[in-house]
């Protein structure tokens, strides 16, 4: 058993920092670089792709990423762990093949994870008695139907430290939990059990506190951003964890940012829910129970994580057609610009409800006044100019196309001082919506696949 390892966050989400990775594995030594890639709606773009071709679905970024950090992964023994395969994980582990066969590296294993895709059981599970209602609403799954697009399952640690005990230097997994990527590591090499419930909550905090890469370590760090230095180049966060549970944050010597308890504790409150149970496929962690200690600089250790048996479920994460959007701006300057752009607004709301046009939603902000807090800012002094952003929401393709087609008479038949329209009409776009489910796990079973370069 290692006295240590390091496990480095790499990305946060699809789209992060393309040199994050790469200075993370060039940097300092590390024994892992994690890299999450999914959000909700992240799977619904990816099953897309796939439909229009088989061989896509996944981050190409990230293979992108392989090929230049692999050579040095392989030569220094990084393993490199990602849910960025998305809803094609099988595509992108042979794009990394193909990528590394081309450099001429090989001896090394990848492992693929899958079945976390249920698109194509859901009848079979409806059949069985099975809900997948809206965990949120309690809405049935059947006012949706064919309408879904995706259908992903949760997956936890155990499929990762399968594909590791199986030799794997590249963990490539589909829709897997952001804290599932770190906790897998120290469960494979401390040889955590399954059921040491307070270790697996103490990793997967860790994994919490580096899914959203360099956010825990200055970045978007709301408390005093100014005092972050050298956010240009900021260092991604690293986990430094310990047999016993402890791990300490901090990141490599010399990279921007910063690792304060202010920082981790930032990270610590995003997205928990109720923070006494915060339920992941592996673990119940009590977030009230966590003990943070600022040891030096730029490291933060953490411990007293507890944590309780986790339930029967998978969490289903799916997403659904729900009609169309459009958006467009029109910019007003001074003098009277806000006046301006109001009037310019409910000119066009007027012309959009004379033309018979159904939305399930229009939404105007003015951008520079009130788009961030709503009915909550205030106007101080003379406004130099304001953006009129206003968007529209509705089932019918026709009623958006054509609130495209309203906006840009506004130039010269509503107030004056317009400016800004480019780009020509705004054009209908799918709105794609968020169903959240829940699965007995005894229904679906993950499968693991190590195969050598």
């Amino acid at each position: 058993m290692k006295e240590k390892v390091r496990i480095a966050s790499g990305q946060g989400f699809w789209g992060d920092l393309q040199s994050a990775p790469i200075d993370q594995v060039t940097k300092g030594p590390i024994d892992y670089l994690v890299m999450d890639f999914l959000a909700e709606v992240t799977m619904s773009i990816m099953q897309k792709q796939r439909k229009r071709n088989p061989d896509l679905g996944y981050a190409r970024d990230l293979v992108t990423i392989v090929d230049q950090i692999l050579p040095y992964c392989v030569k220094h023994n990084i393993k490199i762990i990602t849910n960025g395969g998305g809803a094609n994980p099988k595509a992108c582990s042979e794009a990394i093949r193909r990528g590394a066969q081309k450099k001429g590296i090989t001896g090394f294993k990848i492992g693929t994870v899958l079945g976390d895709d249920i698109l194509d059981r859901i009848t079979e599970f409806r059949r069985g008695g099975i809900g997948l209602d809206n965990m949120d609403s309690g809405e049935s799954i059947d006012s949706v139907g064919a309408k879904l697009l995706s259908a992903n399952v949760y997956f936890g640690a155990m499929p990762i430290v399968k594909a590791l005990q199986d030799g794997a230097q590249i963990v490539i997994t589909g829709r897997t939990t952001d804290t599932g990527l770190t906790l897998a590591p120290m469960m494979y090499e401390f040889g955590w059990h399954q059921e040491e419930w307070d270790k697996l909550a103490s990793g997967t905090v860790a994994g919490h506190i580096l899914e959203c890469g360099g956010q825990a370590s200055g970045g978007n760090f709301s408390a005093d951003w100014r005092a972050v230095p050298d956010l240009a180049h900021i260092g991604f966060p690293i986990a430094e964890a310990y047999p016993s549970g402890d791990f300490v944050i901090t990141k490599h010597p010399h990279t921007g940012g910063m690792v304060t308890a202010q920082t981790v504790k930032e990270q610590l409150l995003y997205e928990i829910g109720d923070p006494t149970r915060y339920i992941t496929p592996d673990v119940i962690a009590d977030f009230t129970t966590i003990q943070i200690d600022q040891e030096g600089m730029d490291r933060v250790k953490v411990f007293g994580v507890q944590g309780r048996p986790t339930t029967d479920l998978y969490k289903v994460s799916m997403s659904y057609h729900d009609g169309y959007a459009a958006f467009g701006t029109l910019t007003f300057s001074w003098p009277d610009a806000l006046p301006k752009a109001r009037a310019a607004d409910e000119i066009l709301r007027t012309r959009l409800r004379d033309a018979g046009l159904a939305f399930e939603e229009i939404r105007s902000e003015f951008l520079g006044l009130d788009s961030c807090h709503g009915p909550l800012a205030k106007t101080s002094g003379e406004i130099n100019e304001v953006v009129l952003r206003i968007g529209v929401r509705s089932h019918s393709h026709a009623d958006v196309e054509r609130f495209g087609r309203e906006l840009a008479p506004l130039i010269l038949t509503g107030p004056p001082g317009v400016t800004g329209f480019a780009g020509g009409r705004p054009k209908p776009s799918e709105v794609i919506s968020y169903w959240p489910a829940l699965i007995p796990k005894r229904v679906v079973t993950p499968e693991v696949f190590v195969n050598e370069v």
